[in-house]
């Protein structure tokens, strides 16, 4: 349920930009947008279409892809950790626990509920939470899409709230919780999102706090499915083997019985406060392995600066050709390495993960770290490190977008950001990033003074 924490890197350029597919204006690709009665349409690219549903408000994407007799349904809600406070934290996540729980029109004893028919029918089909987003989605034989459509239409809002269901499902995601705390990595990087978050939600943790967990009152996740989960906060997505004006249809359908939110639904005004001086935090644990994190405060996803540092992340950490690998691992200081930028909504983090071997000093660890960070500050990198990780990553974003639901998926995490055409221009955008940039953004962002450093030290357990 946890958020990804920066891209997976990895190939070809060039390769990739034919996989995007048409863009508007581009000639015999593919048919027209379509005019459906009941829908406006937006824009187009790479192949897809935006519509907003005329009733209600509805974002609707579609991509045809004839490929294979399936398509992926997916309903992004514009809610996550981020919309949450103190009371309420992980109510997202809890949702969606509850969201299987059947609704008044879809459920167990009806012998209709959403589990019953995608089943029946062989989909996949999950759910994940977020920082900025919920999404639900499935990928089912074509001839089964209209059902998997009414179910989700009717759970947005005639969504069974029980207080039965609400302690079940609390035990379920207690456990998950308690999995996280007793990961080093994970409990580690807990504590250093909420040092680095002091006033923005982000300083929650998705799953949120045990003890909101354990007694948040139905009636407040009553209070806030009924604050968030409208048509207006959301983003349908279809991708697959669809005739986009049926698609539509089926969507109006459904949708075009639910009205927009009666209120407005809130907006998240925080800004963090500018950081003045490093901050630390040591978490001692029983454990067999120290960690340390490194965290520096950077732009929303959307921001021009992000390419570059994700950049940096792949050429501090990734393989064997990064910097941190022969100056740790090679030394038999360290483990493994991550670093990376986190893609959010709001101004995120960019942080550095290093797990320590056996007999390796977390000072030593932290040092060369940072020597590492400064070198790139003070003497660039070069141009073929540049090259090296933007044809990774163009080549794994490729991979990554073979099969329905894994377009959809991609697509997800572009609109929890606030923008999906980053679905189609962000190749270019990473394409585009240089030496120079590089540099500037680790001068820019990796200071010292606004640092975040977090120390897992192992305990004996007593």
């Amino acid at each position: 349920m946890q958020h990804s924490r920066w891209p997976a890197v990895s190939g070809s350029l060039m390769a990739y930009a034919a996989t995007l597919g048409c863009v508007l204006g581009s000639s015999g690709a593919r048919a027209l947008p379509v005019n459906v009665a009941g829908f406006t349409y937006v824009k187009s690219l790479a192949g897809i279409d935006e519509y907003t549903q005329d009733v209600n408000g509805l974002q609707v994407l579609v991509k045809p892809d004839h490929s294979a007799p399936v398509v992926t349904f997916q309903v992004t809600y514009h809610v996550g950790s981020r919309n949450e406070v103190t009371g309420t934290t992980g109510a997202t996540h809890l949702l969606e626990h509850l969201m299987f729980k059947g609704s008044e029109g879809f459920n167990d004893p009806a012998g209709n509920s959403i589990k019953q028919y995608l089943e029946a029918v062989g989909a996949g089909f999950n759910a994940t939470t977020s920082f900025d987003r919920t999404n639900y989605f499935a990928t089912l034989g074509r001839d089964h899409l209209e059902g998997y459509i009414a179910i989700e239409a009717d759970r947005m809002r005639r969504l069974w709230l029980h207080e039965a269901d609400r302690q079940a499902e609390m035990t379920v995601v207690r456990n998950e919780f308690e999995r996280g705390e007793n990961n080093p990595e994970s409990a580690l990087m807990k504590e250093v999102q909420a040092l680095v978050f002091i006033a923005h939600p982000y300083h929650h943790p998705t799953i949120g706090w045990r003890s909101d967990i354990e007694h948040v009152p139905i009636e407040k996740l009553r209070a806030f499915y009924d604050t968030f989960y409208w048509p207006n906060n959301a983003t349908v997505s279809i991708v697959g083997d669809v005739d986009p004006a049926q698609a539509l249809k089926l969507v109006n359908k459904y949708y075009g019985k639910i009205s927009r939110a009666p209120q407005p639904i809130p907006v998240v005004y925080t800004e963090e406060p500018p950081q003045s001086g490093a901050r630390r935090v040591t978490l001692e644990r029983p454990g067999q392995l120290g960690n340390i994190v490194v965290a520096y405060r950077i732009p929303a996803a959307r921001e021009a600066d992000l390419p570059a540092l994700e950049v940096l992340g792949s050429i501090l950490s990734d393989g064997k050709s990064s910097r941190l690998y022969p100056a740790l691992v090679d030394k038999s200081l360290a483990l493994g390495t991550e670093a990376g930028a986190y893609r959010l909504h709001d101004p995120g983090m960019f942080i550095a993960s290093i797990t320590l071997a056996p007999g390796a000093t977390h000072d030593q660890v932290e040092k060369i770290t940072l020597a590492e960070i400064e070198k790139v500050k003070s003497a660039g990198v070069t141009a073929a490190e540049v090259d090296r990780i933007v044809r990774q990553y163009q080549a794994a974003e490729a991979y990554g977008r073979d099969g329905t639901a894994n377009v959809a998926s991609s697509l997800n995490e572009w609109i929890a950001v606030g923008d999906w055409t980053l679905y189609a221009s962000y190749a270019d955008k990473m394409a585009k990033v240089t030496p120079a940039d590089v540099q500037r953004v680790a001068k820019t962002y990796l200071g010292h003074d606004q640092s975040t450093t977090g120390w897992f030290v192992p305990v004996e357990t007593k």
